[in-house]
């Protein structure tokens, strides 16, 4: 251990409040929800600790009423890029020194802030800008960047305290952690506020300076977790927060001799189009970059005969609509036994007919709307090519209008053909494709899964029978990075479950874990000789 008066012991998870009605937190964040929905800001660049302002123009509304501006955002080029670069390893001097215990210190009080006076406001631009009901907002915005805050901070100590377990007599062997050379670019996405606070604060914690890129669809989002990162002290230059388009800010960066590393959340063709990038670019970084991403997913939930049908059927719904599908673990397949299907068909029918969908200020909804026109088309395009397809049919949902805000009504597809499209490819969006297999081929219908899409993220399996568990466990293996038994495949929690997938779905660096954390350091063997030799000459080379 470092130093023990400075120990930071493991923190608990921050509890999810219920904003039931009559309830104190209710009150405030419906009130945050009305200044925010009223107010249109400007949001400025952020680097090194100044303001910029471009005078190239986007705008922030919102998803369920996409006539409603509440803000308009600078965006960055390749003159501001340099300039955030600057600052980043102007910063760099200093931040990279700075006592771990003191940078720690500033994102445990970030923690603080969050969990106490900027909760209902994080959660209001959360709620505003990305479309989420209050409790997808609850446990974005608030709980689980308030974990990742705390969480981080106790692995990065446990990290620095990891040393040798040996040392001769006359010497002393230590270990060193430094943060990389040159800076990290930070890429991160819409659906998620917590990744977004994450994918910056994650490395800076650790040493590193950062250039941010937030999605376009977020940045409203980003610009308050932002401020945060300010009003907890963050030095200026540390994390630079730079929104714009792919091309004018990833280019420069991509090109930078000093880059140091990328964490990213996103699409696996950009992924996969930085890394290429990257390759190309080698021979003129001053060091490697490391290279740390979450991409895509096409998860999935599979059913076993001694399935608890209504645990089952509730599963299905959250995972797959919950924040309308937009999430990169959402369940966007399933493999249901027949002996099943005919009860779980009606299950799910009956209780999707519940299920309001609307404006986030009406805490009745249980859905809202997709991120923005890009998605809908996308989602829509799905939709309209089951309708059209011989091979599958839409048993629940299908519509859709963007007259007001981008919405789509939960979809539920049944499929002849275990690769049909929508069993394959990501559509991010409240699609479920069901495809229904004959009971005693369980042990086949796993390894069709296991074989059926490329990604590697998350995924479930429903079952009594301990041995049906065990099974798909084994075939199921590399299929998901988060398995869970007897759960929808979202929702994973940091400290409980670190998450990340691999194959298509990213390098499984386990956010919310002290491995993604060690991504961003570089370790110095230190040894100290007390007694150093004082002749050339060893034993062996006596004369006899």
């Amino acid at each position: 251990m470092p130093n023990a008066k400075y120990y930071i012991p493991l923190p608990p998870n921050e509890p999810i409040r219920s904003y039931a009605p009559g309830t104190e937190d209710r009150k405030k964040l419906k009130a945050a929800l009305a200044e925010l929905r009223e107010s249109e800001i400007e949001i400025p660049l952020i680097i090194g600790g100044k303001e910029i302002r471009t005078g190239k123009m986007g705008k922030c509304v919102l998803p369920h009423n996409h006539q409603k501006v509440i803000g308009h955002y600078h965006m960055a080029g390749e003159k501001e890029v340099q300039m955030a670069i600057d600052a980043a390893r102007e910063a760099y001097k200093t931040w990279s020194k700075m006592p771990w215990q003191d940078r720690l210190s500033i994102f445990m009080k970030a923690a603080e802030l969050l969990a106490g006076p900027r909760r209902y406001t994080m959660n209001a631009a959360c709620m505003l800008a990305q479309s989420k009901n209050v409790f997808q907002a609850e446990i974005d915005s608030a709980c689980e960047l308030i974990d990742f805050f705390r969480f981080n901070s106790y692995y990065a100590q446990k990290i620095y305290e990891e040393q040798p377990p040996y040392s001769p007599t006359g010497t002393w062997n230590r270990m060193e952690h430094r943060p990389l050379e040159g800076f990290i670019f930070a890429v991160t996405p819409f659906n998620f506020a917590s990744i977004a606070g994450n994918l910056p604060s994650a490395p800076a914690l650790m040493g590193n300076v950062v250039l941010w890129k937030p999605a376009s669809s977020a940045v409203y989002t980003a610009y308050h977790i932002m401020k945060l990162f300010q009003e907890a002290g963050l030095p200026d230059g540390v994390i630079n927060f730079v929104p714009g388009s792919g091309a004018s800010v990833g280019d420069p960066v991509l090109s930078s001799p000093e880059l140091a590393g990328i964490h990213f959340t996103g699409s696996t063709a950009t992924f996969q189009g930085m890394w290429r990038k990257v390759g190309e670019n080698i021979r003129k970084y001053k060091w490697y970059p490391r290279i740390v991403g979450e991409t895509g997913g096409k998860d999935f939930v599979f059913a076993h005969s001694s399935a608890d049908l209504e645990a089952l059927g509730v599963a299905l719904i959250r995972g797959a609509f919950e924040y309308q599908g937009q999430k990169c673990s959402a369940a966007s397949r399933a493999y249901i036994p027949k002996s099943l299907w005919p009860k779980l068909k009606e299950y799910l029918i009956e209780e999707l007919k519940t299920v309001k969908m609307g404006d986030v200020e009406d805490f009745t909804n249980f859905m809202n709307a997709v991120i923005d026109r890009n998605a809908f088309a996308t989602i829509t395009e799905y939709i309209d090519y089951i309708k059209n397809s011989s091979e599958a049919e839409i048993i629940y949902g299908g519509g859709y209008d963007d007259s007001v805000g981008y919405f789509i009504e939960p979809t539920i597809a049944v499929t002849t053909n275990p690769k049909f499209r929508t069993m394959e490819e990501e559509i991010f969006g409240p699609v479920l494709t069901v495809y229904v297999y004959d009971d005693d081929k369980y042990e086949e219908t796993l390894h069709l899964c296991d074989e059926t899409s490329p990604y590697g993220l998350t995924g479930s399996i429903f079952a009594q029978d301990r041995w049906a568990i065990v099974k798909a466990e084994d075939i199921l293996t590399n299929a998901a990075g988060n398995f869970y038994i007897n759960d929808k495949p979202t929702g994973a929690v940091v400290g409980q479950q670190p998450f990340g997938g691999s194959r298509a779905s990213g390098t499984n660096d386990k956010a919310g874990s002290y491995l993604n954390l060690i991504r961003w350091v570089t370790p110095r063997t230190i040894k100290e000789n007390f007694n150093p030799p004082r002749d050339y000459r060893y034993p062996f080379m006596a004369e006899e």
